[in-house]
């Protein structure tokens, strides 16, 4: 079971995924809140960032004291960017963030597996252009993309660290996934 929480920050959207043993999974962190009350005395195992620009980001100091044995996952530079304000460009909202568990921390990166539970795997795909940082992750039949593709948006590459020319490489290869995917975007469309 998939359940999809729409963030107040950019309508970001934060996943939970449901392992079977307990345990919730979560893509990206905005509002912590709303997580919780979906919860239902389940336990937050771990996080999986599609990128480290701040809307996506957020809520995980808060979901860490909450879970402190919550591992996140996203490549070297979405680590970068959970240590950096500026790289996350909260810099430049009300309230800049800093990740403030560097140990929970886990590096993962194109083709690499991660062990959900004994029955679930999480396997990521690089698909940078948006930022380097940016991460898909396949769940089954489930897609999870992030600011890589939002159907009916184009891929946002004016900011710092974008790449048009990757961007359009992933989109590409993302949009190859589609049909035989159930497509979660990281915005609310």
């Amino acid at each position: 079971m998939i359940e999809r929480v729409v963030n107040t920050v950019f309508t970001s959207c934060s996943y939970l995924i449901d392992d079977g043993d307990g345990g919730v999974w979560m893509v990206d962190c905005g509002d912590v809140e709303p997580v919780v009350e979906l919860l239902r005395c389940r336990v937050v195992r771990g996080v999986l960032l599609t990128h480290g620009h701040f809307d996506h980001i957020y809520g995980l100091n808060e979901l860490c004291k909450l879970f402190p044995n919550a591992l996140v996952y996203t490549n070297a530079a979405g680590r970068d960017a959970l240590l950096d304000a500026k790289l996350n460009l909260s810099k430049y909202h009300e309230t800049p963030f800093v990740f403030n568990h560097p140990q929970n921390i886990r590096l993962s990166d194109e083709g690499e597996r991660i062990t959900l539970s004994e029955s679930m795997t999480a396997e990521v795909l690089a698909t940078p252009g948006h930022n380097p940082s940016c991460l898909t992750y396949m769940v089954g039949s489930d897609l999870f993309t992030g600011d890589a593709y939002i159907p009916g948006s184009k891929v946002v590459t004016n900011l710092p660290g974008s790449d048009k020319h990757a961007a359009a490489s992933s989109l590409t290869r993302l949009i190859a996934l589609v049909p035989t995917k159930t497509l979660h975007p990281g915005h609310f469309v």
